[in-house]
């Protein structure tokens, strides 16, 4: 929701602070409480707008969640009780989806049941029903708090587009019962998955911008660190939550030094490892460990584990190539997938040397899904440029330019081709 700017700015600021920290745990409760997510955004919206009147003239209160909670739910029972016909079919709603799913809820800790209705709103978000960009909208405006403006956005759609996307999204909640509830025991392993999905691709936007001027969108990576936070809090005893945010944070941990004073991509290897942000990088650390015990490893704790090799060596040569290769062989294993071998490649490379890592990237040549892949053509312009074979390395990065979606990917490209246009004739002896 928009705070308009006509309100006095440090009032504002608080407010906007208090509802983007609580707007999923209101949402959550509000959606639990009268079952329909279009009255919960509506009064919750409203409870802001109370704020922004009430709390300059008697101060922000000591609570002020369970201010805005209570003054939209008292809200919700006004227009409820304006509107009898919206009450009874809301009713009506509610015994169908009882019957429908009589599941038992979840127990409470102790903090009115609201952290478990933000986890029934998370797998509500990403219920396999709706589609993947849906999931993902929903999840950035119901749980994240983020406006219809700011998750257009984010998909670098326009603001009517994505408006209308989220309500095509909870239409389809509507009308196809889509239960407000945490899965069951059987269920969860299966549904599980497509929650830190979602939450992974709103970082991957956010690490690794897919379009536009920017290399990083850090305002999503941090929403997205946020959110797997929330569910870590949630879900203590999923070793795959500990996984995702322990990854979230060791990648993290490196985004001041993964652009340069322009806002150039700097690559792994040259970054100013002073930069990275050690605290983070000694949490993730110790959530890899989390996530790697006590059963057998999930992909997300296995990326992690890669991800916090390369954060705790000193410098690239003393990286510890051996071992991340043979997590990628564990990760192919469990999730195998064209861009898995790909990074495995790549791997393979660093121990092995440029013409084993080829070779297996050669292997993936008619993959469909790295055809309109930038990173698969930039791999091999590398190791091509490695073996000395230049014209097919140069030829290698102009695909990878005509790929690449972000300007500062397209300049660091450009600067590669050129190098190894500068570079000579082919040497087909390279090592």
């Amino acid at each position: 929701m928009p705070i308009g700017s006509s309100h006095p700015s440090p009032v504002r600021s608080s407010v906007e602070s208090v509802f983007r920290e609580e707007h999923g745990r209101l949402l959550a409760s509000l959606v639990h409480r009268f079952g329909d997510l279009d009255l919960a955004e509506e009064v919750a919206s409203e409870a802001v707008e109370a704020a922004l009147v009430h709390w300059p003239a008697v101060g922000v209160p000591a609570r002020p969640g369970a201010w805005l909670m209570t003054t939209a739910r008292r809200k919700a029972i006004d227009r409820l009780r304006r509107d009898r016909t919206y009450a009874a079919r809301l009713a009506v709603l509610r015994v169908e989806a009882n019957r429908a799913d009589p599941a038992p809820p979840a127990d409470d800790d102790g903090d009115g049941g609201l952290p478990d209705d933000r986890l029934r709103m998370f797998f509500t978000c990403a219920h396999p029903a709706l589609a993947a960009e849906a999931r993902t909208a929903l999840t950035l405006r119901c749980l994240a708090g983020l406006t219809t403006p700011e998750v257009a956005r984010a998909f670098l759609v326009p603001t009517t587009t994505m408006a209308q996307r989220i309500a095509r999204a909870k239409r389809k909640i509507r009308e196809a019962r889509i239960p407000f509830r945490v899965p069951g025991t059987d269920e969860l392993p299966e549904r599980l998955p497509g929650v830190l999905q979602v939450i992974y691709s709103i970082f991957t936007e956010g690490y690794a911008a897919s379009s536009g001027a920017r290399l990083q969108r850090l305002d999503l990576a941090r929403e997205a660190i946020r959110l797997a936070r929330i569910l870590r809090r949630l879900m203590p005893a999923e070793r795959e939550v500990a996984g995702l945010l322990g990854l979230m944070l060791l990648i993290h941990a490196r985004r001041e030094a993964r652009t340069g004073p322009n806002g150039e991509l700097v690559l792994l290897d040259d970054q100013d490892r002073a930069r990275w942000d050690h605290t983070m990088i000694e949490e993730g650390s110790g959530l890899v460990v989390s996530s790697l015990t006590g059963g057998p490893p999930g992909p997300y704790g296995v990326q992690a584990a890669i991800a916090a090799l390369h954060d705790e060596a000193a410098d690239p040569a003393t990286t510890d190539w051996p071992q991340i290769a043979a997590l990628y062989d564990v990760l192919l294993r469990l999730v195998p997938s064209p861009v898995v071998a790909l990074n495995r490649a790549v791997a393979v490379a660093m121990r092995d040397g440029p013409r084993a890592g080829l070779v297996l990237l050669d292997e993936l040549a008619d993959e469909p899904s790295l055809r309109r892949h930038h990173p698969y053509p930039a791999a091999r312009a590398d190791l091509l440029h490695r073996l000395g074979r230049l014209s097919e390395a140069a030829a290698a990065y102009r695909e990878a330019c005509d790929l690449a979606g972000t300007e500062p990917e397209r300049e660091h490209l450009g600067r590669r081709l050129d190098a190894v246009l500068s570079s000579g004739p082919d040497d087909e002896g390279g090592a």
